[in-house]
């Protein structure tokens, strides 16, 4: 199991051993990269650079990515704690892959029959979320700082206060353009952490990764 690093510790090999299980695996099936990316929503070279360490995924992408390979999340790395309902701010742990990650405490709990899973989210400046697409829906609300937003081809800027809901089945992206961390709400319908055995919001695609989403532009690396 690769441990994500939480407290301000660093596992440099995080992203290397997760993107080692996913090529090891997706070959055992006989999978292409091809075959992974539209299963997953996500772009071939995205798919690639992840399999060689080189690219800082999302819970979201990390989900599909599994379950296309029909991998358990707790194989990859650990996963954060939903048992009780209530959070405390100081006792959340802060989870992060590598330091080119962005930053996460888990909000959502785990009982049985759970539809929504939500996550506190600082991106630092030059973090760039890859874009992707899946089932479900999604709510992003910005309280501190500004990122941009790509949403189906359209761009806007979110302050502090703005929020988005949409549709997870159109091609999404994001960024922090500013010189500032920024810390959002995102509550999704997607099945972050694997505990989730709600039919319907598989995050699963059988269709080709749509036209546009760019394989060098969303890395998940700070620019």
């Amino acid at each position: 199991m690769v441990d994500i690093a939480v407290d301000g510790t660093q596992n440099d090999s995080t992203l290397l051993g997760i993107g080692e299980k996913f090529r090891s695996r997706r070959r055992s099936l006989g999978l292409t990269l091809q075959d992974v990316a539209d299963e997953a929503g996500l772009s071939v070279g995205f798919i690639s650079l992840l399999e060689r360490g080189m690219a800082s995924p999302s819970l979201t992408s990390l989900s599909a990515i599994a379950r296309a390979l029909d991998i358990k999340l707790g194989e990859l790395f650990t996963v954060p704690e939903g048992g009780s309902l209530t959070t405390r701010a100081k006792e959340r742990s802060n989870n992060f892959f590598d330091e080119n990650s962005y930053n996460y405490e888990r909000l959502s709990a785990n009982f049985p029959g759970h539809l929504l899973n939500a996550v506190l989210v600082q991106e630092h400046p030059g973090d760039r979320r890859e874009a992707s697409y899946h089932d479900g829906e999604e709510i992003h609300f910005v309280l501190e700082g500004a990122i941009t937003f790509e949403l189906n081809g359209k761009i806007s800027v979110l302050k502090a206060g703005d929020s988005i809901h949409f549709s997870s089945s159109l091609p999404h992206s994001s960024w922090n353009h500013t010189s500032e961390i920024a810390k959002i709400l995102v509550v999704v319908t997607t099945d972050l952490f694997g505990d989730s055995a709600q039919p319907g919001v598989e995050n699963r695609q059988i269709k080709a990764v749509p036209e546009g989403l760019g394989d060098s532009n969303y890395i998940g690396r700070r620019s």
